[in-house]
């Protein structure tokens, strides 16, 4: 199973494109800063993960706020064939700013 569920914030995000085949798609760079255990002990953690968003959850994914916390759900892939780099692939993402 290759599945990733992440909290983190869209940090920066290029313009929407299209693929030759037509398929909208949006490279981002998330921010995700938490507290975890490992080994009973608490560790901080801080990490910038890169991100692509493909077809219909493009335009969502394009819209969103800077800097607003979502919970994001997708899959690692090689950002090529032949790269060793890791991008999340983000197949659906949900705000999780409380609302006033």
């Amino acid at each position: 199973m290759n599945e990733l569920r992440l909290i983190a914030a869209i940090a920066e995000r290029d313009v929407l494109r299209y693929t030759p085949a037509g398929i909208p798609i949006v490279s981002a760079r998330l921010q995700h800063s938490s507290e975890q255990v490992e080994a009973n002990i608490p560790r901080q953690v801080e990490m910038d993960v890169a991100a692509i968003a493909a077809g219909e959850i493009s335009g969502k994914f394009n819209q969103a706020a800077l800097g607003e916390m979502f919970l994001f759900t997708g899959f690692l892939a090689r950002k090529s064939r032949n790269s060793k780099s890791l991008v999340f692939h983000v197949t659906d993402f949900e705000s999780i700013t409380p609302e006033h």
